[in-house]
């Protein structure tokens, strides 16, 4: 494995890192009220006692940016870990379902799913992705140049000593920095380039936060108030209402019927 150069790693930082908080803020301006109220769920916040249109609002928005965030940080980590790879051991982005990397090390060709935290995926998730591994173990071990494979799922954050789960290895925060690096200490030497122009981007986004929140208040009021008040007997019929039983009843017993 080549020594990484540090300020390669922090110069594609401070590049790409911009195109994320561009893909945060168009992601903010595309949002539609009544897509984002279908998705969320209005027991919750009935549950919650919000009262308050705008309160509402704002706790919505604010449930849908986070996920969408973690998504597209996501997808930067991986490409920071692709790039690193790509100058320590001529790594590249794996072509294999599943998978995000690929490079070889002393012998060993490592086939690595990157996610950018240790709560991930639920338990069907899990096991979709080490059937993941196992398909694309079984193609590498078809070829006399790829004997030794060792899949790996990489978390890029957390303190989780490495571990081996079902086949797969598992290595979490300065682990798998050092994995895809060499470098003990490329984890800490990564967070001081993505704050550039983090402020002036900050700013930015909640001005643009500010604008839609306003927005959408007053389309709330308009379509989910009466008085004031926020009628959820109207928003939970917005998000729920859909009663199609009496018609698939009519269907089953015709099929009964046939038989």
């Amino acid at each position: 494995m080549e020594p990484l150069n540090i300020e390669e790693a922090k110069a594609f930082v401070n590049e790409n890192i911009s195109l994320f908080h561009e893909k945060r803020l168009n992601s903010l301006r595309s949002i539609k009220l009544n897509k984002i109220l279908k998705k969320k769920n209005p027991y919750l916040f009935r549950a919650k006692n919000i009262t308050v249109g705008g309160d509402l609002v704002k706790s919505i928005l604010d449930a849908f940016l986070s996920s969408s965030e973690e998504k597209m940080f996501g997808d930067f980590l991986e490409d920071l870990a692709i790039f690193v790879a790509s100058k320590t051991a001529k790594g590249i982005k794996s072509p294999a379902t599943g998978i995000d990397l690929e490079f070889s090390d002393k012998g060993v060709r490592y086939l690595v799913s990157v996610k950018s935290g240790p709560n991930w995926g639920n338990d069907d998730q899990h096991k979709k992705q080490e059937q993941n591994f196992q398909a694309a173990v079984n193609v590498l071990k078809q070829s006399k140049h790829a004997r030794n494979v060792q899949p790996v799922l990489g978390i890029c954050y957390g303190k989780t000593r490495t571990t081996y789960l079902h086949g797969y290895m598992k290595v979490v925060g300065q682990n798998f920095w050092y994995l895809v690096s060499r470098n003990k200490d490329l984890y800490t030497d990564i967070i001081e380039p993505l704050g550039h122009r983090a402020k002036e981007r900050n700013s930015e986004f909640d001005k643009a936060l500010t604008k839609v929140v306003n927005l959408f208040t007053k389309q709330f009021l308009e379509e989910f108030c009466d008085d004031g008040l926020i009628n959820w007997q109207k928003l939970v019929e917005f998000n729920s209402r859909n009663l199609d039983l009496d018609e698939n009843y009519e269907i089953i017993a015709k099929k009964r019927r046939k038989k």
